[in-house]
C-alpha cells in the first residue's frame, strides 16, 4: 500500500477527480473561478501536496431545511477536489471489507436499493406474510457530530498502511469540529464530521463498518439493513428484537462513543406500516412517507417534476403522478391547487 499516496496526489487523479466533482456544477461562481484557472490551480495544488505544505481551508456555514433543520458547512473547490481525489482512491480499498447489507453512498447501492432489499427481508421473516413479521428501528443521535476523531483516525491507521495519506486524512478530519466548525486544529478530544464532505460518506461507513460485522458476525443477526446511522433488523419475534437493543447499545458506546436516538427507537409489526427511507413499507404495497408527500405536492414545478416522477416510480404512487401533472396544467402551481388534493396526503 505504499503507493496510495501517490496514487492519490497524481496529476492524472487530480484532473479526474475534478471532471466528477464539476458535474452539475459548472454554474456555480466558485467553481467558474477555479476552473478558469483550471491547470494552473490543480498544478499548484498537486506541488503542496507532494511538499507536504497542504492545509485544509476553513468552511462556509450555512442553514437547510429540507424538511428538518440541518447545518450544512462548506469546504473551498479546492479542498473538495481533494476530497474527490481521496475518494476515488480509498473507495475501493474501504469497500471490500464493507458488508453486502451498507447502502449509502456505494456504487451500485443507495435508499431505492435498501428499500427494495428491506421489502424482499420482509417477505422472506413473513414467509410472504403467512408469519408474523416485526421490524426494529433505529438511528444515532447526532451522528455525524459525534464521530470522535480520535476513534476514526485509529480505525483508519488500521486499514491504511501509509503514513503520508494517514497524514492527510488527518488534515481533512482535523479540518472541523463541532464545537468550532470553521477552525482546524489538532485531533485530541475533537468530533463531528462535516456533512457536505464526500469523504464524510466515506468516514462514516469505516467508521460503522466494525458495528456491522459486530451484528452480522458476532450477534449472528440475517436480517440486518444500515444506510449511514439509520437502521432495521426484521425477526419473527418482538422479544428477540428486544434482547439484541442492550448488546446494541453497549457497543455503540464502548467502541465508538455513540448513543441511539431516545425518540427513535421503535419496535413495530410489518402489518402497521415501517416507514424507512422515506416510504412505508406494507405486507403487499409500499406508499411514500406522508411528509415527503406533503412537501412534494408544496414544491411541485415543471423543472422538477421528472425527479418526483422518479421518485414515485418505487413505490404505488401512479395516482399521484396524475395528480402532480394534474396540478402543474390547472393552475400553474396556484397555491390553491394543492389544497383541493389534500385527501391525499392524509
Amino acid at each position: 500500500m505504499d503507493d496510495i499516496f501517490n496514487q492519490i496526489i497524481s496529476l492524472e487523479n487530480l484532473f479526474s477527480a475534478w471532471q466528477e466533482f464539476r458535474c452539475g456544477k459548472r454554474g456555480r461562481q466558485d467553481v467558474q473561478e477555479f476552473e478558469r484557472h483550471l491547470e494552473d490551480n490543480v498544478f499548484d495544488l498537486h506541488e503542496a501536496l507532494v511538499n507536504g505544505t497542504y492545509c485544509h481551508g476553513s468552511y462556509h456555514r450555512f442553514h437547510i431545511f429540507d424538511p428538518k433543520h440541518r447545518i450544512i458547512n462548506k469546504a473551498t473547490v479546492r479542498d473538495r477536489l481533494v476530497h474527490h481525489a481521496v475518494y476515488r482512491v480509498l473507495y475501493p480499498l474501504f469497500d471490500r471489507s464493507f458488508i453486502f447489507d451498507s447502502y449509502s453512498c456505494r456504487i451500485g447501492k443507495g435508499t431505492h436499493t435498501a428499500v427494495d432489499r428491506f421489502e424482499r427481508f420482509t417477505h422472506q421473516v413473513s414467509r410472504n406474510n403467512t408469519r408474523p413479521c416485526w421490524v426494529l428501528k433505529f438511528d444515532i443521535r447526532k451522528f455525524f457530530d459525534s464521530v470522535d476523531h480520535g476513534i476514526l483516525m485509529r480505525t483508519l491507521e488500521r486499514r491504511v498502511d501509509d503514513h503520508k495519506t494517514i497524514e492527510l486524512l488527518g488534515e481533512i478530519v482535523g479540518s472541523y469540529s463541532f464545537q468550532n466548525s470553521s477552525v482546524g486544529g489538532r485531533l485530541q478530544g475533537k468530533v463531528g464530521l462535516p456533512i457536505g464532505n464526500l469523504t464524510s460518506q466515506l468516514f462514516a461507513n469505516v467508521y460503522l463498518d466494525a458495528f456491522d460485522h459486530f451484528i452480522k458476525d458476532e450477534l449472528r443477526v440475517k436480517h440486518y439493513i444500515r444506510y449511514t446511522d439509520d437502521a432495521v433488523i426484521l425477526a419473527n419475534n418482538p422479544a428477540e428484537l428486544r434482547w439484541l437493543l442492550p448488546f446494541i447499545e453497549q457497543w455503540f458506546w464502548s467502541e465508538r462513543r455513540l448513543t441511539l436516538h431516545p425518540h427513535k427507537v421503535d419496535i413495530r409489526k410489518l402489518v402497521q406500516g415501517i416507514d424507512f427511507l422515506g416510504y412505508v413499507t406494507l405486507p403487499h404495497h409500499r406508499v411514500l412517507r406522508t411528509k415527503t408527500k406533503r412537501r412534494m405536492f408544496a414544491r411541485v414545478n415543471r423543472e422538477n417534476i421528472p425527479s418526483y416522477v422518479g421518485l414515485l416510480e418505487h413505490c404505488n404512487g401512479h395516482e399521484l403522478t396524475i395528480h402532480l401533472s394534474q396540478i402543474l396544467d390547472f393552475q400553474c402551481l396556484a397555491p390553491s391547487s394543492v389544497g383541493g388534493y389534500v385527501d391525499l396526503l392524509r
